[in-house]
């Protein structure tokens, strides 16, 4: 009954006009952002966060969560129907979606893949409500020493599930904790590491990085390649899937839904290994896996289902922990505690009016995402149509004017062109950029917690082992670590490895 009310609550702030518009925005940049290749949610959310600064709290949380399960939508139509992923949980998508349109079926192929998402979406946000509530009242045993352990053991399931090698992604993830120490230290008061810059005394500024990380450096790294882009097909008849269809693709969305949502709580790139999980199980339980790759429905529906729920699973560290599983999340984070809500086990009881107007209207996006994607192909069609040589100086010229209109500060543009160049040249020399983002954003809070647990047991470094909670996290993070060196478990890396990186090819 307690729920119920709760939910009453969140409707009425969510389906409140500017609300309801500022979703409508969220879901239909998202889509678009998904449509492009080369952007990618974290970079639109980046670039958008400028302008929440002007808008109230919720209408920023339901926006950019918006863009975010979105840009899922959207991915799927540039698979289908270009053969170039829109992000990278679509990769998959390319396989038999592709093969579908060739054959003259992109219709059902959409179709199926804005079902399938929408199905899975409304199952994650029913997760997101029944799991959240009770995960949040379990983390209010956490201390300062259980956080830190969380937190470590975070970066390091994200470094261990990378596409990359262990060692350059440790390397990354030391250096976004460094970062994270410049400024002024919370104890003594002292600058760390500013070089007299007044800009930098309350730490590298997180929206010019994250925008020149993502943003300047995407730029870049596309005017560099030729991203070239050949439709199938100008027009896209028959989007409703039938009746065979539907009998063929149930049970594969009802699985890549659950499965997705699980595996969307986990620290790492949840969407795509989903979806490769997905690909994996179907055509494992398919009594005809050769049909797998040439144009088969179940290999559309059950991963476009699956990296949807990832997207809601992800939301839940988040809400109830504080804790980024992922990029995306990790600049989603920032946009929170810029506008002053810590996410964290209190979250809920101290904002229950934010947490369930963004559920409500997570429901209603992925309403609104399934009533816009079919009718406006046409419109993403010829979006796709537009020249990349005159999309990216637009994308430029919007990441300057959004910093500057900050705090007018010629520092934080120098910050962002500095971020975007680094951006680019750990792209150049293959480095991933989540661990980066993960530590750049926890590495405050990380010290800040390190440094109350080391106080409040006298400066005994074997607290972190004696609190239970704090030990297993800890314990894990040993595990990962070392596991590499087992020849089995580095085989099975190297293939995920070898998989997830099909994605930048």
């Amino acid at each position: 009954m307690e729920t119920i009310n709760y939910l009453l609550q969140g409707a009425q702030v969510a389906f409140e006009p500017m609300n309801l518009m500022f979703c409508f925005i969220g879901v239909l940049m998202g889509t678009m952002v998904g449509v492009l290749p080369g952007l990618g949610p974290t970079a639109a959310i980046a670039l958008l966060l400028p302008v929440s600064f002007h808008i109230p709290p919720v209408s920023t949380i339901i926006m950019l969560a918006g863009i975010y399960y979105g840009a899922m939508y959207g991915g799927s139509t540039t698979s289908i129907l270009v053969n170039i992923p829109g992000e990278a949980a679509s990769v998959i998508t390319c396989l038999d979606g592709y093969q579908m349109a060739k054959k003259g079926q992109a219709g059902p192929a959409l179709g199926m893949a804005a079902f399938g998402s929408f199905i899975a979406g409304t199952f994650g946000v029913v997760g997101i409500m029944l799991v959240a509530p009770p995960m949040s009242k379990f983390a209010l045993a956490f201390g300062p020493a259980e956080y830190f352990s969380l937190m470590l053991m975070g970066i390091v399931i994200i470094i261990f599930m990378s596409s990359g090698s262990i060692l350059k992604d440790l390397m990354i993830a030391v250096f976004g904790l460094l970062l994270g120490t410049i400024g002024m230290d919370s104890i003594s008061g002292t600058q760390r590491l500013t070089f007299g810059v007044l800009e930098l005394a309350d730490g590298i500024g997180f929206i010019p990085a994250v925008m020149g990380l993502f943003g300047v450096a995407e730029i870049i790294t596309n005017v560099e390649r030729i991203v070239a882009t050949t439709l199938v097909t100008d027009r896209v008849k028959n989007l409703l899937p039938t009746l065979k269809d539907w009998k063929e693709s149930t049970w594969p969305i009802l699985r890549g839904t659950v499965l997705g949502f699980f595996v969307g709580v986990l620290p790492g790139p949840a969407p795509v290994i989903s979806t490769y999980a997905s690909y994996a199980m179907e055509k494992k339980l398919s009594k005809t896996p050769e049909k797998f790759g040439t144009g088969h429905i179940v290999g559309v529906a059950g991963p476009e289902a699956a990296n949807n729920a990832a997207s809601s699973g992800a939301m839940i560290p988040l809400f109830t922990l504080g804790i980024p599983a992922n990029s995306v999340i990790a600049v989603l984070l920032g946009a929170f505690m810029i506008h002053g809500l810590q996410p964290g086990p209190m979250f809920i009881s101290n904002y229950p009016q934010v947490f369930w107007a963004a559920i409500v209207s997570m429901y209603l996006g992925n309403v609104m995402l399934l009533v816009l994607n079919l009718p406006l192909i046409p419109l993403w069609v010829k979006v796709l149509k537009v020249p990349y040589p005159i999309l990216f100086p637009l994308i430029l010229i919007f990441c300057l004017i959004g910093v500057y209109s900050l705090n007018f500060s010629q520092v934080e543009i120098s910050l962002m062109i500095g971020f975007g160049v680094l951006g680019y040249l750990l792209r150049k020399f293959k480095f991933e950029m989540a661990p980066l983002v993960l530590a750049l954003v926890l590495g405050p809070m990380m010290e800040k917690n390190l440094r109350m647990a080391l106080l409040m047991s006298q400066g005994d470094p074997f607290t972190f082992f004696k609190r239970p909670l704090s030990a297993v996290f800890i314990g894990v993070c040993t595990v990962l670590i070392f596991s590499v060196l087992i020849p089995g478990i580095r085989k099975k890396r190297e293939k995920m490895q070898e998989t997830l990186g099909e994605e930048e090819a």
